[in-house]
């Protein structure tokens, strides 16, 4: 993806409100099957991860994880929140 794209998802991230949350119970098969159908529907979706989630490993680890397992790209993680986008 170039440069100009992913800075006008980021830009258009700014925009939206996270939809789902990831809690103490973490990257779970129907936290992944819910973020698929979101992306489906919305293409560009932020994910709100708590401290807990974490599971020991850093915000960026998780949210590579979570592109990987979702086939999304990530486009952006600022603080606790993850913006992904097909």
């Amino acid at each position: 993806m170039d440069k100009e794209k992913l800075y006008q998802l980021k830009n258009e991230a700014t925009k939206i409100k996270p939809i789902i949350n990831i809690g103490k119970n973490g990257i779970t098969d129907s936290v992944l099957e819910e973020i698929k159908k979101q992306v489906k529907a919305n293409r560009l979706i932020k994910v709100k991860m708590l401290k807990t989630s974490a599971e020991g490993e850093n915000i960026k680890t998780s949210a590579a994880k979570l592109a990987e397992a979702t086939k999304t790209t990530l486009v952006d993680v600022r603080g606790s929140t993850v913006v992904l986008y097909r």
